[in-house]
């Protein structure tokens, strides 16, 4: 039984509006790369400062920066490689060049002065670049950014995260906790 015209534009435009609805929801729920992330030891990368101690050396003590190469451009030794390196392993490739002709036993420690800001974008107050803090929530982070916005979807967003050399996107509950340099999308609610 043939279909009469104005029945086939009613499907026609029922499907024309469903599409892109339906093209919304492709960001899948975050895989266990995600919750195993915030369980392991932090990895330093660009935008860190670090504050580097080395003991009875003030000359050698001080902030230094993880540039845009993943380096920290150190005295005497030069440039050493920090991105993906743990503080403890910083710390160990540190003292082992200062060994290599400059100080007998080098007592080396790394803490993290200022962590790589977090990015905060779609529907929110003021979409932007934040500071991070140990301990930040999706929610934390969007408090930040000037809350959500009218048309905001409050129950999940999306993180984009760089983990072991990958960048991985997946959907989180807002009560979720963040790691520096996360970028959270608020998506806008359907309805």
């Amino acid at each position: 039984m043939p279909l009469d015209l104005s029945r086939r534009k009613f499907i026609f435009a029922s499907l024309a509006l469903t599409a892109p609805l339906a093209a919304c929801n492709t960001t899948a729920p975050a895989s266990g790369e995600f919750s195993q992330s915030l369980a392991a030891p932090y990895r330093l990368d660009s935008g860190d400062r670090l504050r580097i101690t080395v003991f009875d050396q003030p000359s050698l003590t001080n902030t230094y920066s993880v540039d845009q190469s993943g380096y920290v451009a150190f005295p005497l030794i030069g440039s050493i490689v920090a991105r993906g390196k743990t503080m403890q392993d910083l710390e160990v490739a540190i003292a082992a060049q200062l060994r290599k002709g400059y100080l007998r036993d080098p007592d080396v420690t790394v803490e993290v002065d200022r962590y790589r800001p977090i990015y905060v974008m779609g529907e929110v107050g003021q979409p932007g670049q934040y500071a991070y803090a140990p301990g930040m929530t999706v929610q934390n982070a969007i408090a930040a950014a000037g809350g959500f916005s009218p048309r905001a979807l409050h129950s999940s967003a999306d993180i984009t995260r760089k983990l072991n050399g990958r960048v991985l996107t997946g959907r989180v509950a807002i009560t979720d906790a963040i790691l520096a340099g996360d970028t959270i999308y608020v998506r806008e609610r359907l309805f």
